[in-house]
């Protein structure tokens, strides 16, 4: 088991996770990014993590399989041994952008399989192996409790059992009814359930739960609507805060969450959106 904290972040190597993932790294975190690009593909993000002097591992594929999922947990656990964040962060828009009443089947489970589906299983996954994690910081075998002392006699930090946390990126489309890409709204409002359902469940683990949403963020997922927000951002006053939010914005609200500073609050959602969530007259 290695010493640093670890931090499991899906879809980390671009736009919102990638913001995480350089935050979480900062603060001394190790990272495992997942994702659908192939890593040669993604190398100079993964460096760009790294050189922040952390471990860091990538794990392609498409966590809406059931083998993809087990495989991400199986490396974290060969590579690190332990699990502390993970953040529920991969998601899809509709490929086609399409009125609810023509939707297709095809596009309504391609959303749903990757944003919905995805962190639903992976977080059933994950959870179970922070609850054995847990079991075991509060009755460590003889061996860990020497080795920990060791750690200490020589002037190593021993692992820091600090309780484990979940955080799923969900969107201000959970509650923002967008008749064009109507699967992408029902999969964030589900994930909403996702998040209250895990709290519930693990709170007698001390393993807190909270989601995210994101207003307008700054990606390439957002980038051929640059100019329609600009507008209605800059000129129209769709938001109280005048500006686009950053990945950056989203990887400091992670952080909060991160830091055991709310550790009397879970199924919390934190909106991230300038605003946007306020009824204005």
């Amino acid at each position: 088991m290695i010493t640093n904290k670890v931090a499991l972040i899906t879809g980390g190597a671009r736009g919102i996770g990638l913001g995480i993932a350089r935050q979480l790294a900062s603060e001394g975190y190790a990272v495992a990014l997942t994702g659908r690009t192939a890593e040669e593909q993604v190398k100079e993000q993964i460096a760009e993590v790294k050189a922040l002097g952390v471990p860091v591992i990538y794990i392609g594929g498409d966590v809406s399989t059931d083998e993809n999922r087990k495989e991400v947990i199986q490396r974290i656990d060969s590579e690190f041994g332990r699990l502390d964040v993970l953040v529920n962060n991969a998601g899809v828009a509709p490929k086609i952008r399409m009125d609810i009443l023509s939707t297709t089947e095809e596009s309504f489970d391609f959303v749903m399989d990757i944003n919905l589906k995805a962190a639903f299983f992976l977080t059933q996954l994950a959870a179970n192996y922070m609850v054995e994690q847990v079991k075991r910081c509060l009755s460590p075998p003889a061996g860990l409790t020497a080795a920990k002392e060791g750690a200490r006699a020589a002037g190593v930090s021993p692992p820091v059992n600090t309780a484990p946390v979940i955080i799923n990126i969900s969107s201000i489309s959970a509650y923002t009814a967008s008749t064009m890409r109507g699967e992408y709204c029902i999969s964030k409002a589900g994930m909403g359930m996702v998040t209250m359902l895990f709290a519930d469940r693990l709170a007698e683990y001390g393993i807190n739960v909270y989601e995210i949403r994101p207003g307008i963020i700054a990606t390439d997922m957002t980038a051929g609507v640059k100019e329609k927000y600009d507008r209605l951002i800059l000129e129209e006053g769709l938001l109280p805060i005048k500006r686009w939010g950053l990945p950056e914005d989203i990887a400091n609200a992670v952080s909060i969450l991160c830091s055991g500073k709310l550790a009397y609050a879970t199924g919390e959602v934190l909106n991230i959106d300038g605003g946007f969530h306020l009824r204005r007259l």
